[in-house]
């Protein structure tokens, strides 16, 4: 058999999506340029294979639109049910679209502080002082619980939370995701039901439906998740775990209330399920704010750090802090998965700890997140959008805009006019469902094109989506 183009590959590989209902019938496929640096193909060899699927039957070209889905497309005969990892292919692709900067564009979707808000780290100088010291355990394997300086300056770091651990209880691991990976593979097989919270953390979706999780929704409201369905999933369905977000909430940027807090460590002993706390974004709120996990103790409950955010996301540093026992199980796996973790990125964040730098940066990240946010607001406010929650600092706000129902249809039209946001239905456990709001970060509201681009629509009492759009860049909704 002769070998595939690239152009066959791609042509073949689509008619699949095709076929499987992952495009359906009248939608547009990804736009050349999106397909090329998606796939990482040349024009040409995109276009080839558009026009192989318009021989075929399956797409139509639409002069200065793009190529879309046939009516009367063929369908495949496999079961109704996609496997996994076809599952996940929405939450792959659309995380391969928020980690692309497009050059010119305002990352207003972005869920990073600017690389100015995490310079002072001087990343530079901590990695020199670590080469002059103990070089040679930098060409070994490290301990597969994580560094050990690390893990006690963490054990102090959890302290500050009100949290109490001893080294044995915490295991290090390449950022929170990998961590959420390595929780996932221990506790949850196919088929198990897990509760999530609606609007939640996207990439956590594709992870559970890879693991063939059946996600049962809770939906996040302003003080914390919604207690009543949560208790009907509790009794119908007896889940093995909830994936939550105590502060600074992604997307919404909403803290937990504490009656909220109190009233989840009861139900998770009461129904002998485990809380999973990613707290990802602890470093840009107080010390003090109430997190599940240090009402539970760590006794049903596993709490997730991370530095990405505060730090450097090119560093991978993230950790699990439970019960000895489940700690001794998540670092066997993670030995066996990965060997063991960096030991030149967790020597280099011990450094920063260990040195005082680290509280002078968080201070220095809040005091500029809490003037964003107010100006975030201000802003918000002065233009007539619906603001979900009103954290005092938070990287996120989660917002609407008069008269626009679907955030997918304000993402195009934004893209042509410079500016880059995250749609509402990324942030759903079913991606299809139609969402108004989006999530916008904080550190780049406050531009002024923005203000009169938004503004300027809500005093003539128009939706951004009913401009014409320009170009044919957009965050495609489906993968």
């Amino acid at each position: 058999m002769a070998r595939q183009t690239l152009a066959e590959q791609l042509a073949a590989s689509l008619a699949v999506q095709i076929g499987n209902g992952t495009y359906r019938i009248g939608e547009r496929l990804p736009s050349l340029r999106e397909c090329m640096r998606l796939f990482g193909h040349s024009k040409n060899t995109v276009i080839n294979a558009y026009e192989s699927l318009a021989s075929q039957g399956l797409v139509e070209a639409r002069h200065g639109q793009g190529f879309f889905v046939k009516q009367g497309a063929p369908r495949s005969n496999e079961p109704e049910e996609p496997l996994p990892y076809t599952r996940a292919m929405d939450t792959i692709w659309l995380m391969r679209q928020q980690f692309v900067r497009e050059p010119g564009h305002s990352p207003l979707g972005e869920g990073f502080p600017p690389v100015e808000w995490l310079m002072d780290m001087r990343l530079d100088k901590f990695t020199r002082q670590i080469m002059r010291t103990g070089v040679t355990t930098l060409f070994r394997y490290g301990n597969r619980l994580g560094n050990a300086s690390l893990r006690q300056h963490l054990v102090q770091k959890l302290a500050s939370y009100a949290i109490t651990a001893s080294p044995r209880q915490i295991v290090t691991t390449h950022g929170a995701n990998h961590a959420l990976d390595l929780i996932i593979r221990r506790f949850i097989a196919p088929g198990d039901s897990v509760l999530v919270e609606d609007p939640g953390y996207y990439p956590l979706f594709g992870k559970l439906q890879l693991q063939g999780a059946r996600m049962l929704s809770v939906p996040r409201l302003a003080d914390g998740p919604d207690i009543e369905v949560l208790e009907q999933h509790l009794r119908l369905h007896k889940p093995k775990l909830f994936f939550i977000q105590s502060v600074g909430h992604n997307p919404t940027g909403s803290d937990i209330s504490p009656s909220k807090a109190h009233r989840l460590v009861q139900l998770a002993e009461e129904h002998n399920f485990l809380l999973v706390d990613d707290d990802a974004m602890a470093d840009f709120k107080p010390a003090a704010a109430i997190k599940v996990s240090a009402l539970d103790q760590l006794q049903r409950s596993l709490y997730v750090g991370s530095f990405s955010k505060s730090v450097s996301a090119a560093l991978r540093v993230g950790f699990i802090a439970g019960s000895k026992e489940v700690i001794d199980e998540l670092g066997d796996l993670k030995m066996l998965l990965h060997t063991s973790t960096s030991e030149l990125c967790e020597r280099t964040v011990d450094v920063i700890l260990t040195e005082g730098h680290f509280l002078r940066h968080v201070i220095r990240l809040q005091e500029r997140l809490k003037a964003a946010t107010s100006a975030g607001l201000q802003m918000l406010d002065g233009i007539g959008a619906e603001v979900f929650a009103r954290p005092e600092q938070s990287l996120y706000l989660w917002a609407r805009f008069a008269d626009v129902d679907d955030a997918r249809e304000l993402t195009r039209q934004l893209l042509p006019k410079g500016f880059m946001i995250a749609p509402g239905h990324i942030f759903a456990p079913e991606q299809a469902r139609v969402n108004p709001w989006t999530r916008l970060n904080v550190a780049y509201l406050n531009d002024a094109l923005l203000k009169a681009v938004l503004g300027r629509e809500a005093e003539q009492g128009q939706s951004c989506v009913k401009l014409s759009p320009q170009g044919d860049m957009h965050l495609p909704h489906t993968a």
